[in-house]
């Protein structure tokens, strides 16, 4: 744990992942309208933050309005929008081949990234996200691709996320077979790297000693808070359980049942 965590009573800003602590599939997790209700309340800026790349932020912000929610579109990050950022600040003139879904194809052209899977002996990188219709033959381009020298890069590296029926397989399954195939690791944007933390953190021009990360998986949620020097708070309505926490060296500084709990802690200690 962090030396000296951030107290609820100075958290101004929250960094709240999605799928595991909001809802598991189509299911709303319990607390999610009394957390939005009270942080609203108190005033707390949130930005929520996924790692989820086959979605757009609209489609988001429409599952929580189905949810009884109301956030803007300026509240969500996605890896695929973190992902679209990164290249357009770091590679505007990429050309990429792209194993994804609507979601990263509408944030890659949103910040004009030129996708050639027409033309794949064009691409220059190959960007990789949570992709339902994959296929072998997607794979085998990909493969090809980064053997002779487009750089790799993953959306996120979640091996699985939670569905209404339990953990299915997620972009790092995809990546782990890329990797056993290539033999390049790829430069990941979304959690636990940094990157996507500091996008949310400078989008709504927080101070990161006044922020607190909110997920419930302690290799992605709670270590990429650790990397980007944030308060964390482990919630247990996803993937990691109390009996992870002992298991290795990524301990959050909170843990709580659900963010129910959470909004509670906050009101009791900021009211």
């Amino acid at each position: 744990m962090n030396p000296i965590p951030l107290p609820l009573a100075e958290v101004r800003c929250l960094i709240v992942d999605m799928d595991g602590v909001l809802w598991h599939g189509e299911q709303p997790l319990p607390g999610l309208g009394t957390f939005f209700s009270v942080v609203r309340q108190l005033g707390i800026k949130v930005t929520l933050v996924t790692n989820n790349a086959s979605r757009s932020a609209a489609d988001y912000r429409a599952k929580l309005q189905r949810f009884g929610v109301a956030v803007s579109l300026e509240e969500i990050i996605t890896s695929s929008q973190a992902t679209a950022a990164y290249l357009a600040a770091h590679a505007p003139h990429a050309r990429a081949f792209v194993i994804g879904e609507s979601g990263l194809l509408e944030a890659l052209s949103t910040h004009q990234i030129t996708v050639v899977n027409d033309a794949p002996e064009q691409a220059t990188h190959v960007v990789v996200g949570l992709d339902r219709g994959l296929t072998y033959a997607k794979l085998a381009e990909a493969c090809l691709l980064i053997r002779r020298g487009a750089e790799f890069i993953g959306t996120n590296p979640d091996t699985t996320y939670p569905a209404e029926r339990g953990l299915v397989p997620g972009n790092g399954a995809t990546l782990a077979a890329l990797r056993a195939a290539t033999g390049v690791e790829p430069l990941i944007i979304g959690k636990p790297q940094p990157e996507i933390m500091r996008q949310a953190v400078a989008r709504m021009g927080a101070d990161p000693a006044h922020t607190l990360v909110v997920g419930d998986r302690l290799d992605t949620d709670i270590l990429g808070g650790r990397r980007a020097g944030l308060t964390t708070a482990l919630v247990l309505s996803g993937v990691s359980q109390v009996s992870d926490i002992g298991q290795g060296e990524i301990a959050p500084d909170y843990v709580f049942p659900d963010v129910g709990a959470l909004a509670q802690a906050l009101e009791r200690a900021q009211c």
